[in-house]
């Protein structure tokens, strides 16, 4: 199994910016695709996840109402869209998979499969 994020980069307070995952390996799995993040000086915070087939979609808190999670099945790739971004966003964010457990996960919480992120940078 494979996770390749892309879309991270510099954008202004307020601004939006989308993340993809293209994920690759799965044959008949089933798996929740989870958007983790780590920011500075703290620890890793999960904050959206989607069942493979899209029919199940969670968010944290911190992201409720700003942030969209999508899946495009046809092209196995799962969207993140920020919106509203603000410095507080700053940080690595990572498509994580889990074949055994829902979200919402903890931050000590071992994912079977993560890619190997890409840095979203939010100027204030």
């Amino acid at each position: 199994v494979q996770l390749m994020e892309s879309g991270g980069g510099l954008v202004e307070s307020g601004g939006s910016l989308t993340l993809s995952c293209l994920i690759s390996g799965f044959t008949d799995e089933t798996y929740y695709i989870n958007w983790v993040r780590q920011r500075p000086r703290r620890p890793l915070e999960w904050i959206s996840g989607i069942y493979y087939d899209g029919s199940k979609i969670y968010y944290a808190d911190s992201v409720k109402g700003r942030f969209t999670i999508s899946t495009d099945n046809s092209k196995n790739v799962v969207h993140l869209q920020m919106a509203k971004l603000n410095s507080d966003d700053t940080g690595l964010y990572t498509c994580a998979a889990d074949l055994t457990s829902r979200p919402p996960y903890g931050p000590a919480y071992r994912y079977q499969h993560e890619g190997r992120g890409t840095q979203v940078t939010v100027s204030s």
